[in-house]
């Protein structure tokens, strides 16, 4: 077991004072048998009239803010602690009519499983011409082993690029251009299993990245996206196709949900001209060890996610 410790911290900047509004935040970790929250503090500045919680549709904490108050900057501090047990290689336990795809759900999960199947993107069959490749002649394969390959393929054969720009590629844009964010990676994934009958969620959270006592991650500095696929017998695995990690290890859950725009970690508005918003700056540190609140985090970047 790891006790993690991460602190998180985004400033929004303003050309001149403005009227903020309200603000929702999916910053705090999701409990579970492999991870448990200990602690998660919260500080903004300026000071909100009133903060509250609530669970959003897919049963995520959502931290709603709302303010009373003009000003030129909005700062958002998060210190979290956290017991963190790895699952170091995959576990498929898969059931034994799920061991070789394709495969149906069974009756009693389709009803629940649907709307994670379905398809969001129209691609004029760009993935399924991707897909074709890691398919085999007759159609059968290992379950386990036809989604770590998708997994891996995209680890190997895209290129990490970190943009500024708000949202997330299509899948078809991502096979198109061969590089992404871990957003367009998770995206990408979700779609291929959906495109296999896989039911496929969205994950957003944290990665742990080990300065000398491990491999570089990419996605960390920031909040980081993967996904879960449903393997009947083994449950929701995730898979973090910008890493190629199969399993927990190293990743720290926040959100999960069916797309991508369901798990934005911080948004809001405020009144004003376009022009007054100076831009974010977000910073995201993970270690291993507790650190004083006091302590100042990673460098900051002007990453939007």
């Amino acid at each position: 077991m790891t006790t993690y410790a991460v602190h998180h911290r985004t400033i929004y900047r303003y050309r001149k004072p403005v009227k903020l509004g309200q603000h929702q935040l999916l910053f705090r970790p999701r409990d579970s048998y492999d991870q448990r929250l200990l602690d998660c503090r919260l500080v903004i500045r300026p000071e909100p009239a009133e903060v509250r919680w609530i669970h959003d549709v897919s049963g995520n904490c959502l931290t709603l803010v709302d303010f009373d108050t003009v000003s030129d900057q909005l700062q958002f501090d998060t210190t979290i602690e956290l017991d963190h047990t790895p699952e170091n290689t995959p576990d498929f336990r898969i059931e034994d009519y799920a061991r070789e795809h394709p495969f149906a759900y069974a009756d009693s999960e389709l009803p629940d499983l649907e709307p994670y199947m379905r398809r969001h993107h129209p691609d004029d069959f760009a993935v399924d011409e991707w897909l074709a490749k890691f398919v085999a002649p007759d159609g059968r394969r290992p379950t386990g082993q036809l989604l770590m390959t998708l997994n891996e393929a995209i680890a190997e054969g895209f290129s990490y690029q970190r943009r500024t720009m708000r949202g997330t590629q299509t899948p078809a844009e991502t096979l198109e251009l061969q590089q992404g964010t871990c957003r367009d990676f998770a995206l990408l994934m979700m779609e291929a299993a959906r495109a296999l009958g896989f039911a496929a969620r969205f994950i957003t959270g944290y990665v742990y990245v080990a300065d000398r006592d491990g491999p570089v991650r990419l996605g960390g500095g920031s909040t980081h996206a993967w996904c879960s696929i449903y393997v009947p017998g083994s449950g929701w695995v995730e898979f973090d196709p910008t890493n190629g990690i199969v399993g927990n290890r190293d990743l720290i859950r926040v959100g999960v949900a069916r797309t991508p725009e369901q798990a934005i970690p911080l948004s809001g508005s405020y009144w004003g001209e376009p022009e007054d918003d100076l831009g974010m700056e977000v910073s995201v540190n993970v270690k291993t060890e507790l650190t004083s609140p006091t302590d100042q985090p990673a460098a900051l970047s002007s990453t939007r996610r």
